[in-house]
């Protein structure tokens, strides 16, 4: 069975463009635009891993992750987060959200799927 990646993000094209390349390694992809998509999706679904975008309308990616941190339901679901804010800060602030993994816009398909895997292998799902 695949494992299962949730991509959140506002921008159409960036959503399309990384399940077109997550389903090229081997991972069925799920989409959501914000994050108040994403929580009624993870809720329902339970994705592997969730790639999420820190800079959304509606709830934004920081909202997310700390909302998703304080379930225990979804306490310890693999959270990647994608920024075009590249400033010490905004990675200090994902990651003490809850963020597993901060990376930056624009990022290299190969570190992003390695990551995915690292952080699969870390909760014990196979990749």
């Amino acid at each position: 069975m695949k494992p299962v990646v949730l991509v959140v993000d506002d921008e159409e094209y960036i959503r399309e463009m990384l399940n077109l390349m997550l389903q090229l390694h081997g991972f069925q992809v799920e989409e959501a635009e914000d994050g108040k998509d994403a929580l009624q999706m993870i809720q329902r679904s339970k994705p592997d891993v969730v790639i999420l975008d820190v800079m959304m309308p509606n709830m934004d990616g920081i909202t997310l992750c700390k909302a998703l941190r304080n379930d225990p339901q979804t306490v310890n679901l693999p959270i990647i987060m994608l920024s075009g804010k590249t400033h010490l800060r905004a990675e200090e602030d994902g990651l003490a959200a809850g963020a597993n993994i901060y990376m930056f816009k624009p990022m290299k398909i190969d570190v992003l799927i390695s990551n995915i895997r690292t952080v699969l292998a870390d909760a014990s799902i196979p990749a």
